[in-house]
């Protein structure tokens, strides 16, 4: 291996850090505010992707369906829970609550379902395509969240976990069911080239490497500088603590998902101009995250991210010295680092938390 090719690598391993990065800090902020391990995370990076490909294929996304669905499936169990709740809320807030429900669950999916049928075509331009993509994908992290995770927010971290792989199978079948099998590309956001020192860097990669950035100092001004960045914060620090002060956990669990599935769709439209993108595609890219924020203990941000970007950088090299084995040689990493972590961190029981 020669410098030239050295380089090459490191910019293919900082491009694909960076994309791991946005996604291991989107399962830490999940975890540490709901104790969720969140499988389905990838899913958000197909869904993003292939929602963007179908309407730059002048084809409508049936993401927006499910969005409607989802939102309407929403809207029951909030009904349910307003009417038959034990809560003694009078008649007027309870009103309240569900005409909130209301126009939050039905009447704007609806509203995204119509912009998406009437707009959504291939004469829209770039900007305005990724914007509707997300308009559509980003809100099925809360109603993800309300209906699957939300009545079993006090439960055990195994509980959740077997909640999330139930809940990432489901939508792995509905990619299916939505996309079909054969993958899809998007069009690239820049067809720039750029020499550095003799090394060729294409504008997509540039691209993904400024927006992850900017990314990662708007998510470190959101927590550090707003008011429900802190309160989702607190919530991560302890959940009771910041109940009895008055911030709901519930709606931090719902700004951490909605979060969620803003950077993966973000990751998924980010990629798919650079790889072709399957329904199944988002759960490799996922656990590759997944490693990242394990290296971060699942409650670091810094590290991480960090440790994403090692996960890149590792997989591009070992994708040219033993390419059969880059995947085994990415995934091996968790075991050390498992290993580390279980002999030097005091055991905790859960209940003790």
């Amino acid at each position: 291996m020669d410098l030239s090719i050295a380089a090459i690598l490191a910019q293919d391993g900082i491009t694909s850090g960076a994309v791991y990065a946005l996604l291991a800090l989107a399962l830490v902020l999940v975890f540490s505010v709901t104790r969720v391990i969140f499988i389905p995370q990838g899913e958000f990076v197909a869904f993003g992707a292939l929602t963007l490909a179908a309407i730059q294929a002048d084809k409508f996304p049936l993401s927006a369906t499910l969005l409607v669905v989802l939102g309407i499936l929403s809207f029951i169990q909030e009904a349910a829970t307003v009417v038959f709740g034990h809560n003694a809320s009078g008649d007027s807030l309870r009103a309240r609550r569900l005409g909130l429900a209301l126009l939050k669950f039905v009447l704007l999916p609806l509203a995204i379902y119509g912009v998406t049928r009437w707009y959504g075509h291939a004469a829209l331009a770039m900007p305005l395509q990724v914007l509707l993509t997300l308009l559509i994908v980003v809100p099925m992290g809360p109603m993800i969240y309300r209906l699957a995770f939300q009545p079993l927010a006090e439960a055990s971290t195994l509980v959740l976990l077997i909640v999330s792989v139930a809940v990432h199978y489901a939508l792995i079948g509905i990619g299916l069911l939505m996309f079909g099998a054969e993958g899809s590309r998007t069009a690239p956001f820049s067809d720039a080239r750029f020499e550095i020192g003799g090394l060729t860097v294409s504008g997509q990669s540039c691209v993904i490497i400024v927006v992850s950035l900017l990314l990662i100092v708007a998510l470190y001004v959101y927590f550090e500088r707003t008011l429900s960045g802190k309160a989702l914060r607190a919530t991560a620090v302890n959940r009771l603590g910041a109940r009895l002060v008055g911030i709901g956990t519930a709606q931090a669990g719902r700004s951490a998902f909605t979060l969620a599935a803003a950077l993966g769709a973000l990751c998924g439209i980010l990629i798919a101009p650079l790889t072709t993108v399957y329904y199944d595609s988002g759960f490799l890219i996922g656990l590759k995250g997944f490693v990242g924020a394990i290296i971060g203990g699942l409650g670091s941000y810094p590290i991480a991210a960090a440790g994403a970007l090692l996960v890149g950088l590792l997989e591009s090299y070992s994708s040219f010295w033993a390419s059969a084995f880059k995947e085994v040689i990415v995934f091996t990493l968790i075991i050390p680092v498992l290993l580390w972590r279980s002999l030097s961190s005091k055991q905790i029981d859960e209940g003790d938390q």
